[in-house]
């Protein structure tokens, strides 16, 4: 197969043949990117279990976690010229190697800083994983067949995050956290194994050699180093109250901007910015923000929802994922159909309002008194709104991009809905903590010293405690304690709804970004329909 990014610029990309075996392909590319995407969660449920075992504090064993989404948002917008540099195949290929080596190297680290490393390297190679796999199923399929495709991957991408604590809180509660790590080996070289033999060779026509700019990788590392690093670690150092967060934002902004400055004047450019010309992506890369802020964030505090205030394990937690993630997978295979037969834009319209309805119904859903099973059925609605707002959203922005520029496309596409992931759980992180002190502050302003319901509730907590043996004094003060525990609990699940809230109305506003996508052609759409 010809990769249409070995092309010069101006060269033309010659006309690519699909071969027989596409779905072959489209498997084991789709299982690199699924561990890649596994392992962006996988790790969260785990971090007590390194922390207890490394000898770390808990802000120390987050960077765990920081240190690899931010080689994923480094290496994600140079996927596609590394690919051209070295050959997609080669490149593809060296990125399974050094996910499946740096999960050895985590698995066996007997340090912090030696995790950190691992997962740094881990990042590194599997944001290659993701931006080149949706770029090769975008190549080897024709535009009748993309919505098959596309529905493949999408299935990965909504469905592993979910996936991720499951399997994590399984293998964490019955083995070891290592395993975590240990589980991506037989999967990484089954994948690297059907790739080398799977994947057509190659193109062997002289690449272009242009001297690597290194101050441009410098740049985009310290910008969108300093950008994840920034959303990461913001809300635990209280944001611009820190000294460290100013010079990350500054650092961020600086930059980054210096960064397109450079690329868009370059005749080289190594992030082919120019490629947002296209409307169509343009709009698609700011939905795929919110996108990203849903899937990530929805995914970020029913976990901690389940935790604090149900009291659920981390096996737990992730049962209560799967079926959503079940969800995701069944109902991707129906957006494909429906995406084959209808405009993209209504799909994504109609996902849209069923993914707030379903924030709407998780936001009543929860209770001080509730269960997981008050949660079942909105996840599974969430679950299918994502859906269908995904794969259209796939189809809208990347089907009418060029082929010469699709390996481009895809590595900004994933990029900013990754960084839609880091932004939502930032900001719902953020507005977690301020809601929590707000809910609290209002509950206790009812709870009047002389209320009558207030003292009864407190002597009856007090009469329990006296009843085990406490005093009279202890007895009280153990009640007021357990009476602001209440109020707390109560906070917390206010909170929580108010998240959800708050990210139906960012879904619902950026609705309107669907009238920037051009009308798809109905010969794409209707090929299908005799299949």
């Amino acid at each position: 197969m010809t990769t249409v990014a070995l092309q010069s610029p101006s060269a033309p990309a010659p006309a690519l043949a699909v071969p027989t075996s596409k779905w072959a392909i489209a498997i084991a590319v789709s299982l690199g990117a699924l561990l890649e995407i596994v392992d962006t969660s996988i790790v969260n449920v785990a971090l007590p279990q390194m922390q207890a075992s490394l000898g770390a504090t808990l802000s120390q064993v987050s960077w765990v976690i920081t240190s690899y989404g931010i080689a994923n948002v480094i290496i994600l917008p140079l996927s596609a010229w590394l690919g051209h540099r070295f050959g997609k195949k080669s490149y593809f290929l060296f990125s399974l190697v050094g996910f499946t080596v740096a999960s050895v190297l985590c698995g066996m680290a007997t340090s912090l800083p030696m995790l950190i490393l691992a997962r740094l390297l881990q990042g590194l190679t599997g944001g290659g994983l993701l931006a080149k796999a949706q770029a090769i199923l975008l190549e080897t399929f024709p535009p009748e067949e993309q919505a098959m495709a596309q529905g493949l991957f999408g299935a990965i991408v909504i469905a592993g995050p979910a996936i991720g604590p499951t399997l994590g809180g399984f293998l964490v509660t019955n083995y070891d956290w290592r395993w975590i790590f240990f589980i991506n080996v037989p999967l990484g070289v089954a994948a690297t194994f059907m790739v080398q033999s799977l994947l057509p060779a190659d193109d062997t026509r002289p690449r272009e050699t242009t001297p690597i700019d290194w101050v441009s990788i410098a740049l985009l590392a310290i910008g969108l180093g300093s950008l994840q690093t920034f959303l990461e670690e913001g809300n635990s150092e209280d944001w611009f109250d820190s000294n460290l967060v100013i010079a990350l934002a500054i650092a961020a902004v600086v930059g980054t901007g210096a960064f397109v400055v450079r690329e868009l004047r370059s005749e080289h450019p190594l992030v082919g910015l120019r490629v947002l010309r296209h409307r169509s992506l343009a709009a698609g890369s700011v939905l795929g923000v919110v996108i990203g802020m849903s899937l990530y964030g929805a995914l970020f505090s029913v976990p901690i929802y389940a935790q604090t205030v149900l009291g659920f394990t981390s096996q737990q937690t992730g049962m209560l994922l799967l079926p959503g993630a079940i969800m995701s997978a069944m109902a991707m295979q129906a957006a494909s159909r429906l995406a084959r037969k209808f405009d993209p834009r209504l799909i994504l319209v109609a996902g849209g309002l069923i993914l707030v309805f379903a924030l709407h119904w998780l936001s009543i859903s929860m209770s001080p008194t509730g269960g997981g099973d008050d949660l079942f059925y909105p996840l599974l609605v969430r679950a299918f709104g994502t859906v269908l707002m995904f794969l259209p959203l796939q189809l809208a922005s990347l089907s009418t991009i060029p082929k010469d520029e699709i390996a481009q496309a895809s590595g900004v596409f994933n990029l900013m809905r990754q960084l839609g992931g880091s932004m939502g759980i930032a900001i719902l992180t953020f507005l977690l903590d301020q809601r929590v002190a707000f809910h609290h502050a209002r509950l206790a302003d009812h709870l009047g010293a002389t209320d009558p319901a207030v003292l009864a509730r407190v002597d009856a907590y007090a009469s329990r405690f006296m009843a085990h043996g406490d005093s009279v004094a202890l007895a009280h003060q153990k009640a007021l304690a357990m009476l602001d525990a209440v109020v707390s609990r109560q906070a917390m699940v206010m909170s929580f709804s108010d998240t959800f809230v708050a990210t139906g109305v960012l879904v619902l506003g950026s609705l309107a970004l669907v009238a920037l996508f051009p009308k798809p052609k109905a010969g794409v759409r209707l090929a299908a329909d005799g299949h």
